[in-house]
């Protein structure tokens, strides 16, 4: 270790401090309290404080926010009853939808059935046609030729000539 002597501490390279700092210190010291007291005399003066304000700004944004939550609150249940309402608009919608489909499909199966049955009765008429135009040759051949007159005394028209009705003049037939 490499000792000092005394005589090189006294000449340092820093000059002595001498009384001077000392009353700059005490001087910036009677500032700082004097201009505390002025804070405080000022803020006893005029009543308010800033902390009185901040507390009061926080009171009213806590108002806002408590004040938008509860619309926020009031505005989703308006939508959840606007929902709920749709969704049951919506199930009765269904419903019917379902009933007319069911109505469709009883309306179509009636509508098959009675084709089905129109067509059985085609094939009915068909058939009793081919029936009959078989059995009509027959007829005739077994009726008798000879046709009853019409009475002469029946009614006679202006000309004094008996009257025919429509089925007797299809049975006359025109003489050339």
């Amino acid at each position: 270790m490499i000792e000092i002597p005394p005589s090189d501490l006294r000449t340092s390279r820093f000059p002595a401090l001498g009384p001077q700092p000392i009353a700059i210190a005490a001087a910036a010291l009677l500032l700082i309290i004097a201009g505390i007291g002025t804070i405080f005399l000022w803020r006893i003066a005029t009543g308010t404080s800033p902390e009185q304000e901040r507390v009061a700004a926080g009171r009213q944004v806590q108002a806002r926010v408590a004040q938008t939550s509860e619309q926020l609150v009031e505005r989703t249940k308006g939508l959840e009853l606007t929902q709920q309402q749709s969704i049951d608009q919506l199930q009765a919608l269904q419903d019917q939808l379902a009933q007319i489909e069911r109505l469709v499909a009883a309306q179509r199966s009636e509508t098959k059935k009675l084709s089905e049955q129109v067509g059985e009765i085609g094939t009915n008429l068909d058939s009793l046609r081919q029936s009959f135009a078989q059995a009509q040759p027959a007829d005739t051949a077994e009726r008798p030729t000879a046709r009853s007159r019409p009475v002469a005394h029946a009614s006679r028209g202006k000309a004094g000539k008996p009257r025919t009705t429509k089925s007797q003049r299809k049975r006359i037939k025109p003489r050339r």
